[in-house]
């Protein structure tokens, strides 16, 4: 006969052996760590990655398709400004050229070939830019 009783469940593991669910203490060292409850643990991010400026004050514009199975994107790097303000400038691009795009590692990527929109944007944002590459 089933009792109504509730326990908690370290008490019904302390019933059953002794056996616990406590993980044990990781080294400060350790920059990875493996549990049996939910695998791989990542170690947090403690910075977030921000646009590194060019000397010379100008945005590099470049069109890309290497590793990209011939599809190409427009990337914008030089953009000195925080990921959050990245991301804004990235969605008003992807707006205004009804496109989709990413910010990865502080560059903007918007896919497809929208060279006269890209460049008329920053231009009314107020950034200086040159094409980069061939």
């Amino acid at each position: 006969m089933m009792s109504s009783k509730k326990i908690s469940l370290a008490d019904w593991q302390q019933q059953l052996g002794g056996q616990s669910t406590a993980k044990p203490a990781t080294p400060a060292g350790d920059s990875l760590v493996y549990s049996t409850d939910s695998g791989r643990i990542d170690a947090p991010k403690t910075e977030k990655s921000t646009g590194q400026a060019f000397a010379d004050g100008f945005l590099r514009l470049k069109r890309e398709t290497k590793g990209r199975n011939g599809k190409g994107v427009i990337t914008i790097a030089g953009i000195a400004e925080p990921e959050e303000k990245l991301n804004e400038i990235a969605a008003l691009l992807k707006k205004k050229c009804g496109c989709g795009g990413a910010v990865k590692d502080g560059i903007i990527e918007i896919q497809g070939d929208k060279r006269e929109v890209i460049q008329q944007e920053l231009t009314k944002l107020g950034y200086k830019h040159k094409w980069s590459g061939g």
